[in-house]
């Protein structure tokens, strides 16, 4: 079958807990959250902008809210409207099969960039622990053995650690924060598995060619564990272009990119099941 190769690794790391989770806001949108795209009209609309100002001036949603900042003073009215809209109930999450799926992989490490508490909550819901790590403290304090899942551009709980606006991207281009550290230490010895991404995010393309640009100039990346991203339907120029950086494709086989990761993540379920029975 597709990936059996892949698959059978990405489980193996997992068994040996030596495997990072890399969750992006398409995990989210498939339970119902806005997208970028409803962000970006909901400041616009807030500032007084036309809805075509983006796609008119390229402006991306980074860019719209830093002068949403400035424009306000701070992101607080954003951010209490964002954690409205982006609320699930507890009983969604316990019918959504890739959060279900995502709590019984039983992934030691999950990292993901959306600042809502939906992995948290399905966590609670179907009974695993965990540990939030969101700073430097949460690192020092985390209990060993229980799942962490590293909000690594902020959560809603403290505004102060959201990577929302232009200038908070660009001070963590430099890599050197408490949670950049404990990536570049988790990364360097884990198996990555990449989910919910779009390749037209910069932002996870800058930090894929980082970790390459990393290995390679320790002389030792033929050393380096696997790094997989999985797409529902990833063009030729994706593929190659990530090739480059030592990223392996993961093409889906579903209707939607929903069902594609549902069946993906069946599959190495059962995988590790069947490792674990052996």
């Amino acid at each position: 079958m597709p990936h059996d190769k892949q698959i059978s690794a990405i489980a193996t790391a997992i068994e040996r807990r030596q495997a990072v989770l890399f969750v992006g806001a398409g995990i989210s949108m498939n339970v119902g959250l806005p997208s970028w795209s409803c962000l970006i009209d909901h400041m616009l609309m807030d500032l007084g902008l036309p809805s075509s100002f983006a796609a008119m001036h390229g402006a991306t949603y980074q860019e719209i809210a830093e002068y949403y900042r400035l424009k306000h003073g701070s992101l607080s009215q954003l951010v209490e409207w964002m954690k409205r809209e982006w609320q699930i109930l507890p009983e969604q999450l316990e019918n959504s099969e890739l959060h279900r799926l995502i709590v019984e992989l039983d992934f030691p490490l999950v990292y993901t960039t959306n600042y809502d508490a939906n992995l948290e909550i399905s966590y609670e819901a179907f009974g695993r622990p965990f540990t939030r790590i969101t700073s430097a403290k949460d690192m020092a304090t985390a209990p060993v053995g229980e799942t962490q899942i590293v909000k690594y551009h902020g959560d809603f709980s403290d505004p102060d650690t959201l990577v929302l606006t232009e200038s908070d991207y660009f001070d963590r281009l430099s890599f050197d924060a408490p949670l950049d550290i404990k990536f570049r230490s988790d990364a360097f010895a884990s198996t990555l598995l990449f989910v919910g991404y779009s390749m037209s995010d910069l932002n996870i393309r800058f930090l894929l060619h980082h970790l390459w640009s990393t290995w390679r100039r320790t002389g030792l990346d033929r050393h380096r564990p696997p790094l997989f991203l999985f797409m529902h339907e990833p063009t030729e120029v994706q593929v190659h272009v990530l090739k480059r950086w030592g990223v392996t494709v993961l093409s889906g086989d579903g209707e939607s990119s929903g069902d594609s990761l549902s069946h993906f993540l069946e599959r190495l379920l059962q995988r590790r099941k069947s490792n674990a029975g052996s």
